[in-house]
């Protein structure tokens, strides 16, 4: 029983902290008086949050995925179906919903002159945030759905906190030119915030997807992966990279790509004795 509480409660946490650390990171608009922040600096960011996704889809994702032996398929013909899935997913989504991205003029998807520019980027980095939030939540569905796997549970925790640090630059890196748009802090730091929003909403559906549909887990996890290496070919990458040749940006995506791996490396029962120190101290 104890051993569910804790569960619940990482989960509950896990999933709160993607959206908690996209809101402080669009805290920025009230601390920073330019409306913009530097194509170095920008650079930075996106390389960084791009080496943290993809360190996660491997580690987090398609390594579990990949390990699993429940299902009649070969573990590698399951994470090749599903990944190819998860991009045509967000590739479906990316020509269907119209967005635009910051420092870009041509909108994407199906047109619309209902949509303000304003709206139109906020729906370009709420596209990007459903992969996040729909990994971490796979991750602690999978983790909930087999106990005995207790590495499960770390890994979708160090998961969530992996998605969560580069969260926090990608909050700036919204809200700002949403500030240069609108001319209004209180805006900007608004449409930050919501933007995170659809990651505890995709969290919580990957959750109960996980929990629900047994036997989907190497499914689920490199569906997931899936996403988030769509999102960081079709648009980090490219922004990391423009501008110029000056590496900033592939320098972050490596520190961000180690960082990740470090933290999926971290030993399972070091890390949860902690964990279960720390919460016992808090509650």
């Amino acid at each position: 029983m104890e051993m569910i509480m804790n569960s619940t409660l990482y989960t509950i946490i896990g999933i709160s902290l993607i959206f908690i650390c996209t809101t402080i990171g669009a805290l920025t608009v009230f601390f920073i008086r330019k409306d913009n922040i530097s194509s170095r600096l920008s650079k930075i960011f996106m390389g960084f949050a791009a080496g943290i996704m993809f360190s996660a889809s491997f580690f987090s994702l398609i390594k579990p995925a990949l390990e699993d032996t429940h299902s009649r398929l070969k573990p590698w013909i399951i994470v090749a179906i599903s990944v190819i899935l998860g991009a045509l997913f967000l590739w479906g989504i990316d020509k269907i919903v119209p967005h635009l991205h910051p420092k870009e003029d041509k909108e994407e998807g199906l047109p619309s002159k209902k949509l303000s520019k304003t709206s139109k980027m906020f729906l370009a980095v709420t596209i990007h945030n459903v992969p996040e939030g729909l990994s971490v939540g796979i991750a602690f569905g999978v983790a909930l759905s087999m106990p005995e796997n207790k590495a499960l549970l770390t890994g979708a925790l160090l998961l969530a906190i992996g998605i969560g640090i580069q969260n926090i630059p990608e909050g700036a890196v919204v809200s700002l030119p949403v500030k240069a748009e609108t001319s209004s802090s209180k805006k900007a730091f608004l449409f930050g915030m919501l933007s995170g929003i659809v990651e505890p909403i995709a969290g919580v559906i990957g959750l109960f997807l996980a929990l629900q549909i047994q036997g989907i887990m190497p499914w689920a996890l490199a569906f997931a992966a899936g996403c988030m290496i769509y999102v960081v070919c079709e648009e980090m990458i490219p922004e990391m990279n423009n501008e110029g040749h000056d590496h900033y940006g592939v320098w972050a995506f490596i520190i961000g790509f180690v960082i990740m791996m470090i933290l999926d490396s971290i030993n399972y029962a070091d890390t949860m004795n902690y964990l279960e120190t720390v919460t016992y101290n808090i509650f």
